[in-house]
């Protein structure tokens, strides 16, 4: 165009309308390029205002933000699409939030339902935080939310049924919270719902027969409600459903068949209702995906179905209290991803060895970590292959049954065990030192069998364990002070057995102690250590029946939140120490039927929790208290001490007559005192008479007396003198 114009061949018509071409282009855009300045880009002034605005109501209604997530950044130096939590749009609507993303953020407040005015919204996910207050019915107005996520937070009120209008919604979750109310039965008109999670609440009703309409419902959890009523047959035609959780719940009757078609479930939880029923036999055929089994406390009646090994993914059998009877199938080793198998509280059976294959059959679980099969009918002889289950054994409970036969050494190959669990069996032998190679071990029980010989010093490489029971055996030789080891020992109990010897000093010098020390019904020998300071958070301490002997230290007045104090019958001798009265959280304390003497201190009736004392069958003398515990028939017992007295008379004690050095001082200090007044008195009277004496001498004018005095009637007696002649006022005088 330039070279156009400086054409020195173009005419001057050509010229002038080629100018007003120009300007013609020129002067509009100039124009146009003015009002884009004066306006903001793409979206309307007005839906900025209203997005930002409804943010700050959000942001007003937090009163805590710990970490300063939106106190900090919510402010007008930045757009709000760049705050912290806020997302916007993409192309289309670069400046109006399409996601509200805060979780985990601590923040404590209120839900505004201003939120509603986000009208692009498609995410809310305020989960783990501190909000509490209702869920406002306004979200409802958010026709393209599609995630909803409010979970573990203090909500309450109820789950608004006008959310069933938000089409789009695939997810929503207010699990952990406190809501009530009902399930709305709108969710069944959610087309393209994909999960419920509902669970850790307190709602109430029945499960709507109408969720069944939600056919893309892929996770429906309410457990941990209030649920009543039974389970809808219409659940089982989810085909779509992966996860089903109903357990913890009200629900009642049976178990609808229905249930055992959804062939696409991975979960499944039915327990801690009132339901009742079976499992299918074809129960690995059905389920081929199950991967979790939550049936505890179903009220299950019959067998464990041998087809359950044909749900190749099982990695949880939860099966415990129910009825469940027979053999425990033989090939559950075919599970290779099975980690727990709980088949405790039932009426499972086994007597012959071959009773026992799944036990042998468990060696092919080399990533199992818990076995409990206790309480059920399960006997005969312990199989050595106990010790072959896979290393990654974690937890191990055969209690209560009526097992037989012994530990065998090759236990040590349990490395990774924490809880060893076979109390109230018929087992007996000693404990393998290989125990000693499991130093994971936190528990130990092995209380109400017959194992006999000794403890095995190698417990004392156990650094972990937290409680060991071995009470109720027939256990003999002396405690291992290798025990003094276990520095995280919280509470020891090896009642009832045949120990001998003295208790280990070492054992007072784990001072997290704290549970209880119980080392009653022995053959223990001699006294109390002072070391016994050192126990400063013992609760309970059981020592009775053994052979024992000495005096109550006084260092056991530093066990101040000692609870329970149990010496009785045994040969300790002295009086109660004071220190005790330090010890003003005891609730029990027996000391009866020893060689105790001298007087029952006051401060035991004053012990605030203290609601059961024994003082029998000692040597206590003296006057018994009378308040507190003293003030109750039924919570102390002084019985077999003859020189007591006093006391409440629902005791029935004598009263006390006080004699002895007592009473002799107050018969002296009454002597003094009546003495004295006699003497005042004499001294009294012969004023008066020396009185009288002067007004009959004043009187007698006709017989002229020369002297009348004192002196001419009486003779003159010093203070020194009359305290001399009366004895010092004795009585006698």
């Amino acid at each position: 165009m330039c070279s156009f114009l400086l054409c020195p061949k173009a005419s001057s018509s050509t010229i002038i309308m080629l100018l007003l071409l120009l300007l013609f282009f020129i002067i509009p855009r100039h124009h146009h390029h003015l009002h884009v300045m004066s306006t903001p880009a793409i979206v309307p002034k007005h839906d900025n205002v209203t997005d930002r605005s409804s943010l700050l109501v959000f942001k007003s209604k937090i009163s805590l933000d710990p970490h300063g997530v939106v106190f900090a950044t919510w402010n007008d130096t930045l757009p709000f699409c760049r705050w912290q939590g806020v997302v916007c749009g993409g192309r289309r609507h670069p400046e109006r939030v399409v996601s509200l993303l805060l979780t985990s953020r601590d923040l404590v407040g209120t839900i505004p339902p201003h939120l509603a005015n986000l009208t692009f919204l498609r995410s809310i996910d305020l989960s783990s935080n501190n909000f509490h207050g209702p869920i406002p019915q306004e979200l409802s107005r958010l026709s393209r939310l599609q995630y909803l996520d409010l979970s573990n937070n203090s909500l309450n009120g109820i789950i608004p049924s006008e959310l069933g209008h938000c089409l789009g919604l695939h997810m929503i979750n207010v699990s952990f919270n406190k809501i009530g109310g009902y399930i709305p039965s709108e969710f069944g008109s959610l087309p393209s719902l994909y999960s419920l999670d509902l669970k850790n609440n307190s709602i109430t009703g029945q499960i709507p027969a109408s969720l069944a309409n939600a056919s893309f419902l892929n996770y429906l959890s309410v457990t941990c409600n209030q649920l009543s009523g039974g389970i809808p047959p219409s659940l089982g035609e989810l085909s779509a459903l992966k996860v089903l959780g109903l357990s913890f719940n009200n629900l009642e009757g049976s178990i609808p068949y229905s249930l055992w078609n959804l062939s696409s479930l991975e979960s499944l939880g039915f327990g801690m209702n009132q339901l009742h029923g079976s499992l299918p036999r074809d129960l690995g055929q059905a389920l081929p995906h199950l991967t979790h089994l939550y049936a505890y406390y179903a009220n299950l009646h019959g067998t464990i179905p041998i087809s359950l090994s044909n749900a190749s993914q099982l990695s949880m059998i939860l099966l415990s209290n129910n009825n469940l009877n027979g053999r425990i199938p033989p090939n559950l080793g075919r599970l290779r991803h099975l980690r727990q198998l709980v088949l405790g509280d039932n009426q499972l059976e086994a007597r012959e060895p071959i009773d026992w294959s799944f036990l042998t059959s468990l060696r092919n679980c080399t990533i199992l970590e818990m076995l409990l099969m206790h309480q059920n009918n399960i006997g005969g002889l312990l199989p050595n292959s106990i010790a072959n289950i896979s290393s990654t054994l974690q937890m191990l409970s055969m209690g209560d049954n009526s097992i037989e036969g012994s530990i065998p050494p090759e236990i040590g190959n349990l490395v990774n065990l924490t809880e060893f669990i076979i109390h109230n069996n018929s087992l007996s032998g000693h404990i393998p030192a290989s125990i000693g190679l499991l130093e994971n071990l936190h528990l130990v029980d092995f209380t109400f069998n017959n194992f006999s010989g000794e403890i095995p010093s190698t417990v004392g490489n156990l650094s972990l364990l937290n409680e060991i029971y071995l009470d109720f055996n027939s256990f003999s030789g002396s405690i291992p002070a290798s025990l003094g080891n276990c520095k995280s020992l919280e509470y020891l109990d090896f009642d009832q057995n045949k120990l001998t010897g003295i208790i280990p000093k070492q054992l007072f010098s784990i001072s997290i102690l704290s549970k209880g020390l119980s080392i009653a019904e022995n053959q223990l020998t001699g006294m109390i250590p002072p070391e016994i300071e050192n126990l400063i958070n013992i609760e309970e301490i059981w020592l009775s029946g053994n052979k024992l002997s000495g005096k109550i230290p006084n260092s056991l007045g530093k066990c101040q939140v000692l609870e329970v104090l149990s010496l009785d019958r045994k040969f300790f001798e002295g009086s109660i120490p004071t220190s005790l009265s330090t010890l003003r959280g005891l609730q029990q304390v027996d000391l009866s039927q020893n060689n105790f003497s001298g007087k029952i201190l006051t401060f035991l009736g004053d012990f605030p929790f203290l609601h059961y004392l024994n003082l029998s069958f000692n040597n206590f003398e003296g006057e018994v208290p009378r308040k507190g515990v003293f003030e109750n028939k039924s919570e102390i017992s002084v019985l077999g001490n003859d020189n007591l007295c006093g006391g409440d008379p629902v005791l029935h004690l004598p009263i006390c007559a006080f004699s002895g050095p007592k009473k002799k001082h107050k018969s002296q200090k009454l002597a003094v005192i009546i003495s004295v007044f006699s003497g005042f008195l004499g001294l009294f009277l012969l004023f008066l008479f020396v009185a009288y004496r002067r007004w009959i001498c004043q009187r007698s004018r006709r017989r002229p007396i020369k002297n009348c005095t004192i002196k001419e009637q009486h003779i003159s007696i010093s203070y020194a003198e009359l305290v001399k002649a009366t004895n010092r006022f004795s009585e006698e005088t």
